[in-house]
């Protein structure tokens, strides 16, 4: 299942996010695995929202080991240390940490960006500067395309 679009809402008085209706028709043919979504920050800065599910295969994914690489710890410190579990109520909303809200310095109207297997939660203004700043939709198929064979070219070296 793909999470797509963009949208505008609002994160009303009480730091609860209404998710889109298209959003949550997604989330329901996802077993949410504990019936939510999970807030983390984001590689890019921005708050994200993973289907629990997700975040729970995906965090499997890295392994364990009480002898871990530093790095893996800080970041397994820094993302799962701030991450929240932010369950859907009965009215397809999920509310939010003040502090994540407050770190990110989101409030009243947000973008909600369906990013393939998360959400992205932005400010209207970041988005437009974002948007603005990107390369060309030419350029950015280009670089995905040399980011995609990279990882292909380092996959065989480790085979």
């Amino acid at each position: 299942m793909l999470l797509l679009g963009e949208f505008e809402h609002t994160i009303d008085s009480k730091n609860r996010l209404a998710v889109p209706a298209e959003i949550r028709d997604v989330l329901s043919m996802l077993e949410l695995g504990g019936g939510g979504l999970i807030a983390a920050p984001g590689a890019n800065e921005h708050l994200w929202l993973w289907p629990e599910k997700t975040f729970q295969e995906l965090a499997s994914d890295l392994g364990g080991s009480l002898l871990g690489d530093e790095r893996m710890m800080d970041f397994e410190r820094a993302v799962f240390s701030q991450a929240a579990r932010c369950p859907l109520d009965s009215a397809g909303r999920v509310r939010l940490p003040e502090r994540l809200l407050s770190q990110f310095g989101l409030s009243g109207s947000v973008m909600v960006l369906g990013v393939r297997n998360h959400l992205e939660l932005v400010t209207p203004k970041a988005w437009r500067l974002q948007q603005d700043a990107l390369p060309s939709t030419k350029n950015i198929w280009q670089q995905a395309r040399q980011a995609q064979s990279d990882t292909q070219v380092r996959r065989e070296e480790q085979s």
